[in-house]
């Protein structure tokens, strides 16, 4: 099985004091929402968190998920990367997705997994939106797990990407890169979802 690691160990600075995954989507936390979505793909699931008593680790306590504590994630998302990549069991490949995605759900999760057993030729393997723009969930072949070991910066993985072949699905609309990074964006995403 495809472990699946969830991104969960940046700081919210643009909302101003609140944890926006913390926020409430459908009745959930989004931290939950997204890890929850992950569970139903039937894998082992890695959640990276800032720290061990990090309040999002209470949204997740009951889960059948493996924490990984990542104090590199001050640096950034490079520094996440490298540090929960580097916790990950040995595997073939892994799915990357981040935790303030709110429109990414198991589906979507699936199609950019099932999207490895079609095109076996690429190394990396992504979700898009429906008009084509690169975004998340990115699955890495495992091989390329060295190349996390020197992220810098705040770029996140788009230095490995740029460098190997890769296939890409769409998924609905903009749910491969719609991130709510400030309490208007919150605000706004309700009054047009619902949710």
């Amino acid at each position: 099985m495809i472990p699946i690691l969830i991104l969960a160990a940046g700081e919210s600075r643009r909302m101003r004091g609140r944890d926006k995954l913390a926020e409430l989507v459908d009745g959930e936390p989004l931290l939950r929402r997204q890890t929850l979505a992950a569970l139903r793909l039937g894998g082992p699931v890695f959640v990276a968190l800032p720290g061990p008593g990090h309040d999002r680790a209470q949204h997740i306590a009951d889960l059948e998920v493996t924490p990984l504590i990542v104090p590199e994630a001050a640096e950034g998302m490079s520094g996440t990367l490298r540090g929960a990549v580097a916790q990950l069991p040995d595997c073939a490949a892994f799915l990357v997705v981040l935790a303030d995605l709110p429109l990414i759900d198991a589906a979507a999760m699936r199609a950019v997994c099932d999207l490895r057993e079609a095109r076996p030729e690429a190394m990396i393997w992504r979700g898009t939106t429906e008009t084509g723009k690169p975004g998340h969930p990115i699955l890495f072949d495992a091989r390329l797990r060295p190349e996390f070991e020197s992220l810098q910066g705040d770029t996140g993985g788009e230095v490995i990407v740029r460098h190997h072949p890769i296939a890409t699905v769409a998924l609905p609309g903009e749910a491969a890169r719609l991130d709510l990074d400030t309490p208007e964006d919150w605000d706004r995403f309700r009054a047009e979802t619902g949710l």
